[in-house]
């Protein structure tokens, strides 16, 4: 080449952004249809794990005829499309065979130990374990152990 010439430096085509930057905006377009259909899968998922919970059993549904008769509602009358919050059962509380002395006692043994091996960082912390270690000491002791 001849030292005259330069050479210049390759010129852009003057085409838009959006055609320059077509992959990247493929690219955008698609994570985002994916992304709003994952969420809207999400919510569909969400509000039928509702709907099956709120639907009777073959045994509720004279209990649904006779609350719709009563409160004036038809049953094909459709109620408010919000869903609503299911209602909260509240379980009776289990009660458990008290525990045998001899095992309580095996278990309070090894609590001190447990108690014994833990390293206080403060006084206070120092003080605490102490106490709790002379009253599993009482229980370990004592002849019968109370009944909670």
């Amino acid at each position: 080449m001849d030292p005259t010439q330069r050479q210049t430096p390759p010129s852009y085509s003057k085409e838009s952004l959006i055609r320059r930057y077509r992959p990247i905006w493929r690219i955008l377009l698609i994570s985002n249809l994916a992304l709003g259909g994952y969420m809207f899968a999400k919510a569909r998922k969400k509000n039928s794990r509702v709907e099956d919970r709120k639907r009777p059993g073959p045994h509720d549904e004279d209990n649904q005829a006779t609350d719709a008769v009563s409160s004036g509602l038809t049953p094909a009358s459709p109620l408010s499309e919000e869903p609503s919050v299911p209602p909260t059962v509240i379980e009776p509380v289990k009660v458990r065979e008290p525990i045998p002395e001899d095992q309580q006692r095996e278990l309070f043994k090894w609590i001190l130990e447990e108690k014994r091996k833990v390293k206080p960082k403060d006084p206070k912390e120092k003080k605490r374990i102490d106490e709790e270690k002379a009253i599993l000491k009482q229980f370990i002791r004592a002849e019968s152990i109370p009944q909670l």
